[in-house]
């Protein structure tokens, strides 16, 4: 049996376990008002930001060294099997905070929610990395991307469906069953690489392995033949770094938002639970339609004939140029509304940025080391999400979220001086001499 587009299959479903993976992780934030009102009741706001920027902090602190133990263990074990170890462990770690009875228990489930869940991230560069010629892969990233936007529109508004129905510990339960169901046809479908899938028609095959020109330094027709460092050696390019930082810049700002934004509208704008639910999904809209409008404007373009070196500078750039401004309108928005549409007009420039970053480890390195690369810089990124993310706990004390907003600002402008500075040419490095 063959399946014709059997990559687009590939990418829909590591698209579907990102929208999982939102639903899951924002489950905590969007409930947390009925949590605190129930595990906390003694305490104000200021004191349910506390332990909720403290919980959130260990989420990602996990999640960052989830990162790269799990770069490793796809480079390891492949996208497959990591694909599902990841999302098995990560749905289990959900059930388990329905059993949670304060902040140490809170913290231990999201603990192991956040290492898990981390393996959503490289495995995906190491899938685009393997099923995507070059000219594809920011669209297939894009496509990636919109799942964890997706995630973000419908988790909110089925929580807040939920709500009605079940009580906080019901809903962790049943979004966790999600994760479950999701292997049935990944493992089913994804039966290999490739180089080796039994269903992949020899035409999409030769497409792929011959489009993956960076991989293929000997001309043999094997993607993974190309340049493959040792760890000692990828950290000696400076262009390693200019992806590490420029991930360490940009992805507070995502988390800044998907931590913060129900406790922004509750403590500014006074929203309950279900208010919430119906209104914090619109910067996700926006996230959606940048992540598929960055993918798309960068297939264009190299397929107009731009360099992969200029089309990677002039989207990054294009992205980042529409976060600055919107960062300056979120410090006095006239409504609740008003907000949640600046929001979605940052994350759809967020979005057209990140995903040309993400794919910068597979224009510069073999598929081989894709997944380590990746998931160094996905614990760089994590490590400046968690301070971001513990430091907002105590800048925005009152409700005075502008200080937050300054520093997403300034980060935006470093991530962009880090591919302008340390990645002077993208393109297919080769050993140093």
């Amino acid at each position: 049996m063959k399946i014709r587009g059997l990559r687009w299959w590939v990418v829909g479903l590591v698209a579907l376990a990102a929208v999982i993976n939102y639903i899951d992780r924002q489950a905590f934030g969007a409930l947390w008002p009925d949590i605190a009102k129930d595990l906390f009741p003694e305490m104000d706001n200021d004191g349910h930001k506390a332990i909720y920027g403290t919980i959130s902090t260990v989420f990602i602190l996990s999640y960052a060294g989830g990162q790269a133990l799990f770069g490793k263990i796809f480079d390891w074990i492949g996208t497959r099997i990591g694909f599902a170890l990841s999302i098995g462990v990560w749905s289990f770690a959900t059930m388990l905070h329905a059993f949670a009875q304060g902040m140490l228990s809170f913290s231990i489930f999201r603990s192991l929610l956040g290492i898990a869940e981390a393996g959503n991230w490289p495995g995906a560069a190491k899938a685009n990395a393997e099923w995507f010629p070059t000219t594809e892969r920011a669209l297939a990233q894009g496509i990636f991307n919109s799942g964890a936007a997706i995630g973000g529109i419908v988790a909110y508004p089925v929580i807040g469906l939920l709500s009605i129905y079940l009580d906080w510990q019901g809903i962790f339960i049943v979004v966790a069953l999600l994760g479950f169901l999701w292997l049935l046809p990944w493992m089913y479908i994804v039966k290999g690489n490739p180089k080796s899938h039994p269903w992949l028609s020899e035409d999409e095959k030769q497409y792929i392995l011959s489009g993956q020109r960076n991989q293929d330094v000997d001309a043999d027709g094997n993607y993974d033949e190309g340049y493959t460092p040792s760890t000692g050696q990828l950290f000696k390019h400076k262009e390693s770094w200019g992806i590490i930082i420029a991930s360490a810049a940009i992805d507070p700002i995502w988390w800044l938002f998907i931590v913060w934004i129900p406790i922004y509208l509750s403590e500014v704008f006074g929203m309950d639970v279900k208010e919430i639910a119906f209104s914090a999904w619109v910067p996700y809209v926006g996230a959606m339609i940048g992540a598929i409008f960055g993918g798309l404007l960068a297939k264009n373009r190299i397929k107009a004939g731009w360099s992969v070196d200029k089309t990677r500078k002039m989207t990054i750039t294009l992205g980042c140029l529409i976060m600055i401004p919107c960062f300056f309108l979120l410090k006095a928005p006239a409504s609740a509304m008003s907000a949640v549409i600046i929001m979605a007009v940052l994350l759809f420039g967020f979005q057209i940025a990140i995903g040309n970053v993400q794919t910068l480890p597979s224009d510069f390195f073999s598929g081989k080391i894709v997944g380590t690369l990746s998931g160094f810089a996905g614990t760089a990124a994590k490590l400046g999400a968690a301070g971001l993310t513990y430091l907002v706990a105590f800048i925005t004390t009152g409700g005075n979220y502008t200080p937050a907003f300054i520093i997403g600002g300034a980060l935006a402008i470093i991530a962009l001086s880090a591919i302008w500075f340390l990645c002077p040419k993208i393109e297919p490095l080769k050993p140093k001499a």
